[in-house]
């Protein structure tokens, strides 16, 4: 389960499925939003009866709660301060953000969002502990 808070206000929760912190880079395009909602929606990452990993957050009917984080575009091969160089600018972040959300929703009812720009925090019980790091590129 996860939840989002700006200020004192929970803006988003969720019980079981999937937390996705979302990093839009230069470059990123709709047809990138889109395949990355898709496979979000295919990965198996869930067990089944036998304890593999067969199942989809779409099989498990699980919830989806999305995170802007462009802080994923940290580039650290230099120095010790983060570069975040590569992270696209944020009004043309948000649509392909929009997009993601978009994309998820005609699949499954049950996405919540944060709150794009805003400073957040966020808490996390995650299962296993299981972090996928999904890139197109």
């Amino acid at each position: 389960k996860a939840q989002v808070w700006v200020g004192d206000d929970v803006v988003a929760k969720i019980g079981a499925g999937l937390l996705i912190f979302l990093g839009v880079v230069k470059g990123d395009t709709e047809e990138t939003a889109e395949w990355m909602a898709r496979k979000t929606l295919s990965i198996r990452i869930f067990a089944d009866e036998g304890q593999g990993t067969n199942l989809s957050v779409v099989d498990v009917v699980g919830s989806l709660l999305v995170v802007s984080q462009f802080t994923l575009a940290a580039e650290t091969q230099r120095g010790n301060r983060p570069s975040y160089s590569s992270a696209m600018a944020p009004d043309d972040a948000e649509p392909l953000y929009e997009r993601y959300v978009d994309t998820l929703r005609r699949e499954t009812n049950r996405v919540e969002m944060g709150s794009f720009g805003s400073e957040m925090r966020v808490a996390l019980e995650n299962d296993g502990p299981v972090t996928i790091l999904l890139d197109h590129g």
